[in-house]
């Protein structure tokens, strides 16, 4: 019988099988072009523009560096990538995850462990990271859910966490033309990439 097609043809020309990513088939500009298309909250958004995954990753890389000063660049890179296959696979909400169970997760991993290696990470993050990664996440949906998505101050709390004060000053969600947005995402990839080659594994 024949297979169903599991592959994706991208905009660079790569090839990219779902079901057994390589790291070769991965660029940062189709993974920028991707996410810069992708609406946050199913696009439940206030605003003329969605708001977009890749404009939520550089919110969530900002927070995370903001809440942990000194941190190797590496995890900057890699919280700015924290979201980066749902280029390929869409941002699913939650309740959606939830329901379609533990092979959308493990679809995750397998691309997320992709993109990693593909710029110098590790497939797996250690721990630590990924929890502090995942915190700063929590304060991007927060900030999302207060200023464009329609929830209350007590909604947002409750469902996300009440994040410190600090941490949200001068942040401000922003909406933009998706050819801004990706062309953001790639210069920061870019800057971060860079430091990385420069700056010691830790």
């Amino acid at each position: 019988m024949k297979q169903p097609r599991a592959w994706q043809r991208m905009l660079s020309g790569r090839r990219l099988d779902l079901l057994d990513p390589t790291p070769v088939d991965i660029e940062i500009e189709d993974i920028a072009h991707g996410l810069a298309f992708v609406a946050r909250w199913n696009g439940q958004t206030r605003g003329d523009w969605p708001y977009s995954v890749a404009e939520h990753s550089l919110l969530v890389e900002m927070i995370f560096s903001r809440a942990n000063p000194g941190i190797a660049t590496r995890w900057q890179l890699a919280a700015l990538l924290h979201d980066a296959p749902e280029y390929v696979i869409g941002d699913m909400i939650s309740p959606v995850k939830a329901a379609i169970g533990p092979d959308y997760g493990a679809l995750d991993e397998r691309l997320t462990a992709a993109v990693h290696l593909r710029f110098g990470l590790p497939a797996t993050l250690p721990p630590a990271i990924k929890k502090a990664i995942k915190a700063a996440d929590k304060i991007s949906a927060w900030l999302e859910a207060v200023q464009i998505a329609g929830f209350s101050g007590e909604e947002a709390d409750r469902f996300f966490g009440k994040p410190d004060a600090l941490i949200l000053r001068g942040l401000e969600i922003r909406l933009r033309p998706p050819a801004v947005v990706r062309a953001d995402y790639v210069a920061r990839h870019e800057q971060l990439l860079a430091a990385c080659t420069v700056q010691p594994p830790s």
